[in-house]
């Protein structure tokens, strides 16, 4: 671009009430399956780069994020783009783009959301997308149309130039689609805003095999050597799908939610985790999800309510998706009306584990345990936190907790 003036706003919501959940086992095998899988190896590569550079940038506190609602955003945003700031930004979610072409990239993704926002499935987890676009700007037609027919994404005209009208409106829009979750994601707006893209993801579970509250008791969670805080431990006897990991120095806890949705908790020994976060690549995943065992343990997990909250212009840089938010950017391809650049980019989510989930649940688990001494798997100290979508492997959410009670 020439001018040295440029406008632009993407902001971004993601959201999971980690309770206990499900999406329905019984999904649909389909002809796009295999597009499915490729997706869900992208999209992790993608979770763990995003992961690692957040745990490099710092290392004593709570990581949580959405790596599928940040690939959603960027690759709608991809579709107005051109030459080199199209192809850091498809780069940069781990696509080949001489393996894989443009257009099967956002079929994968129109895909994969379809089936993540089926209406029949039992788990609550809905995705959403909108344009809230400056009332003097005229957007490409092609551009509306794509990322209506692959993302499910409308356009809303609003007046920039009223700051806190508009962001009124867009923080409603988070507000409602994440049922209440996420308030206020907008602090403040640029007066040269003209476009904002939001992206959520809402995902509300229940345990498979819920916790009994009555047994929730107040314990030590040791944050480090030195740091020790009362969290409200969760505590169940009874049969889970929990190894112990040589390779990762570490325990490995699976946890099904009433649905095609598992939480993978994994607890390194002391001193271990910055092995763990060196060690665990996306295919320990696929071998935790693929090899499934159970065995009687006692499980303790602790309580909690950790959100995270991220300048993604800070987060991407380091995975090279720079010039959007430079004079360079070409987002020509949304509107020519006046050059764009990304200004601002958000990122927030939000978990919540509890003992059966937000809705009460009237279902009592009665276990058959074997006699042999069951391990006592306490997670009691900083752990990492990844929910996977079981049919296809995808990573909705990954995270670190540190110190609960943060």
């Amino acid at each position: 671009m020439t001018s040295s003036i440029s406008w632009g706003l993407l902001l971004l919501a993601g959201l999971c009430c980690l309770v206990p959940s499900f999406l329905a086992e019984d999904a649909q095998k389909t002809d796009s399956s295999h597009q499915d899988h490729i997706m869900a190896s992208n999209l992790a590569d993608f979770a763990f780069s995003l992961y690692r550079v957040l745990s490099h940038q710092s290392n004593t506190t709570n990581i949580f994020l959405s790596p599928l609602s940040i690939a959603t955003a960027l690759a709608m945003l991809s579709l107005g783009s051109k030459d080199d700031t199209k192809d850091q930004l498809l780069q940069g979610l781990h696509f080949n783009l001489t393996e894989t072409s443009e257009a099967d990239i956002h079929k994968g993704f129109q895909h994969l959301l379809k089936t993540l926002n089926r209406p029949d499935n039992e788990l609550q987890l809905t995705t959403g997308s909108s344009l809230f676009v400056n009332n003097s700007l005229n957007l490409v037609e092609k551009f509306l149309e794509e990322v209506k027919n692959h993302y499910h994404s409308e356009a809303f005209s609003v007046n920039f130039a009223d700051s806190e009208e508009a962001k009124k409106t867009i923080n409603s829009f988070v507000e409602k689609g994440t049922q209440g979750k996420i308030v206020d994601l907008v602090k403040d707006l640029d007066t040269d805003t003209v476009l904002a893209l939001v992206n959520y993801i809402f995902f509300r579970g229940k345990w498979e095999k819920p916790f009994d509250p009555e047994h929730t008791e107040e314990a030590d969670f040791h944050v480090d050597k030195s740091t020790t805080v009362k969290v409200p431990m969760m505590n169940r006897l009874g049969m889970f799908d929990v190894h112990y990991c040589d390779t990762l120095s570490s325990w490995v806890l699976l946890m099904d939610y009433l649905g095609n949705a598992t939480a993978i908790f994994i607890l390194p020994d002391e001193g271990k985790m910055q092995h763990l976060e060196q060690t665990l690549t996306k295919e320990h995943i696929h071998k935790f999800l693929l090899n499934r065992h159970t065995r009687s343990a006692n499980v303790h997990l602790p309580k909690l309510s950790i959100s995270g909250t991220y300048n993604l212009k800070k987060v991407l840089s380091p995975l090279g998706i720079t010039q959007v938010f430079s004079n360079g950017a070409d987002l020509s391809g949304i509107t020519t009306d006046v050059p764009l650049k990304l200004s601002k980019a958000v990122h927030k989510a939000v978990l919540t584990l509890d003992e059966r989930g937000t809705e009460a649940a009237g279902a009592t688990v009665l276990e058959a345990v074997p006699m042999s001494i069951p391990p006592d798997v306490r997670f009691e100290n900083p752990f990492v936190v990844i929910i996977c979508d079981k049919h296809t492997q995808s990573p909705l959410f990954v995270g670190k907790v540190v110190n609960p009670t943060q």
